[in-house]
């Protein structure tokens, strides 16, 4: 097909609203626009095919044999644009809000607080995919990912929900009586991580330290490590956030803290969001908004 050989869509619509309609006014008002408009439309696509669509010799404008060939191809072709585009609307509406997320952010902020969502949205169906992977984030696919950092990562929309710094936590009863711990000590202790992570190697990295061979790393589904950490199973590094009553409550001792710029975002493609979509993401909000 030759694109480019085709007339403007816009004249395209307003001649097919005229063809259904029999009046420019009635057209004008099927497309919400003047019926001036739709005149000046009529004129630019036979100006464009340079064929007489419209007869205007009489009262009323009415269609010539090309007027009506053409009337008949852009009812069948508008036709079936708008069953597709209705049944792909359709079947979005019908598809579960796909949401990909850490486990531990699911485990200690989510889970809790869902049975508050599915009380005002029970039509609305979730998928949590508990992943610490980078995801694509496409039609038909995730439709959200949550994700921890600063932000202002390129090609995709995000928005700050949950501003946290990261703090490095251990039960009291591992650290004994020794409350000045330098990276390279805490590198001796065992070490908790959650599976497919990096954040406690990297943390002890960028201060010359490492865990050390008789320390010992154990690596667990998010949702684990906090059980780990308050059974005094080693130290770990976490959003201050999880384990803020802990702290509160002596069950947990902070060691060390990052600064606070960092924390939990709602990341989207950078496309128009499905209504149920755009209902869990301030669901979401209005959630932070009261921690």
């Amino acid at each position: 097909m030759n694109w480019k050989s085709l007339p403007p869509l816009t004249s395209l619509r307003a001649f097919a609203a005229f063809a259904e309609k029999k009046n420019v006014v009635q057209a004008g008002v099927a497309l919400n626009v003047s019926h001036a408009a739709i005149s000046q439309q009529l004129r630019v696509l036979e100006e464009h095919m340079g064929v007489a669509l419209l007869d205007r010799s009489g009262k009323t404008m009415s269609l010539t044999a090309e007027g009506e060939h053409l009337a008949r191809a852009l009812h069948l072709g508008f036709g079936a644009i708008g069953v597709a585009v209705e049944e792909l609307v359709r079947s979005g509406s019908d598809r579960p809000v796909h949401v990909s997320l850490t486990s531990s952010f699911a485990a200690s902020w989510l889970m809790p607080r869902l049975p508050a969502f599915r009380a005002v949205h029970p039509e609305i169906g979730l998928i949590l995919d508990p992943s610490p992977e980078l995801v694509e984030l496409r039609p038909g696919g995730v439709d959200i990912a949550i994700r921890y950092g600063e932000g202002g990562w390129s090609g995709v929309d995000s928005q700050m929900l949950l501003r946290s710094p990261m703090v490095i936590v251990a039960a009291p009863e591992l650290l004994e009586d020794k409350s000045d711990w330098t990276p390279a000590d805490l590198a001796e202790l065992p070490w908790l991580q959650e599976v497919g992570t990096t954040e406690a190697s990297m943390w002890l990295a960028g201060r010359g330290a490492e865990i050390g061979p008789g320390a010992g790393r154990i690596e667990v589904p998010g949702n684990l490590v906090l059980d780990g950490l308050r059974a005094g199973q080693g130290v770990t590094i976490t959003v201050r956030h999880f384990v803020e009553q802990d702290i509160l409550n002596g069950r947990i001792v902070e060691l060390y803290s990052e600064p606070d710029a960092a924390g939990y975002h709602i990341v989207t493609a950078r496309s128009p969001m499905r209504a149920e979509v755009k209902t869990f993401v301030g669901w979401l909000k209005r959630q932070a908004r009261q921690v």
